[in-house]
């Protein structure tokens, strides 16, 4: 089969690799589409190495059809030759075939394209885990998104709105604001032209403080918003694209009992991510079907363009999710 291989320069080439042999836990997977997310970058440029036992080509998120099952997926579960799913993986997107462990997949939900399909499993099992498990984020919460038109973000927004929750996000222009309007945030902070820290401290003093919030920036403005949050809010670090330091009142952190929680979904538990997975099938899929949360898709592009394609995560172009589409 062939994959995306980096080459020594860091360029992008599509060539062959050895075909995956089915495991007796794992299904082979004909890949259809397989979404971009900053991890792969990170790998592209060396500083986020696959799991051990991970193929070296990157791709954390594919849709496709099942073409084979293991012995032991078959007894363990329903999966079976000819299902359409959609996966999480720890590597080895970027291909025509994929071995995925049975607990690794999730069916594709009623009305979504293999496309889209393809653009869910990562950024939902990120936006479930960091909303839920690691924010404990309730009904009637408010929820401060950093970067409003990631990727992750086109799904977090929804996810949370779905579940009740009031958003606020930031962007850089009014152009990116009206861009997403579609995604039904409550208050959008263009913060060319808006403080964040003093919006955060305005929602603090009108009694709408922020009880969770995911940042994937970082740097010298995250220490000054951490400081106009509710009582026992949390502050989720996921990445940090703006800066690895900052600087932060300790005394607030602990006055206000506020907890800081740096999380990274691949570095879970194959236990964890089964279960991350199966509870996003459970509880938020119906409301995927019902079309209350839906990825954007920003581009595709044949994976032959995979290079392409990462240039424009690269120059921060897209407005959601890139999906390369794999072609026979």
């Amino acid at each position: 089969m062939k994959a995306i291989l980096v080459n020594d320069d860091r360029s992008l080439r599509w060539d062959n690799v050895p075909d995956p042999v089915c495991g007796e836990e794992d299904c082979l997977v004909k890949i259809e589409a397989a979404a971009l997310n900053r991890a792969d970058l990170m790998q592209r440029e060396g500083d986020y190495p696959p799991p051990a036992g991970c193929p070296e080509w990157m791709g954390l998120e594919i849709a496709g059809t099942i073409v084979e099952v293991g012995k032991v997926a078959a007894e363990r579960s329903r999966r079976k030759v000819g299902d359409k799913v959609c996966a999480l993986l720890g590597g080895g997107g970027y291909a025509e075939y994929a071995n995925v462990k049975y607990d690794m997949l999730m069916p594709v939900p009623a009305g979504c394209s293999m496309i889209e399909a393809a653009a869910m499993p990562e950024a939902f099992a990120t936006a479930y885990l960091n909303l839920f498990m690691e924010g404990n984020i309730q009904t009637g919460d408010t929820l401060l998104m950093n970067a409003g038109a990631s990727g992750l973000a086109s799904v977090i927004i929804p996810m949370a709105k779905a579940f009740g929750i009031r958003v606020i996000t930031t962007v850089l222009t009014d152009e990116i604001a009206h861009s997403i309007r579609h995604l039904n945030a409550d208050r959008v902070v263009v913060t060319t032209k808006e403080d964040i820290a003093a919006v955060l401290r305005e929602e603090l003093e009108n009694g709408h403080p922020v009880d969770v919030a995911i940042d994937c920036l970082g740097g010298e403005i995250m220490g000054k918003c951490i400081h106009y949050l509710r009582h026992g809010a949390r502050w989720i670090m996921i990445a940090a694209l703006a800066g690895t330091k900052t600087e932060i009142d300790l005394k607030n952190i602990y006055v206000r009992n506020v907890r800081i929680i740096g999380s990274t979904l691949r570095s879970r538990t194959p236990q964890v991510k089964a279960q991350i997975l199966s509870e996003l099938v459970e509880k938020v899929w119906p409301k995927v079907e019902a079309g209350e949360v839906r990825p954007t898709i920003y581009k595709v592009l044949p994976i032959t363009q995979a290079e392409a394609a990462h240039d424009i995560l690269y120059k921060g172009q897209n407005v959601g999710k890139v999906v390369l589409e794999v072609t026979p």
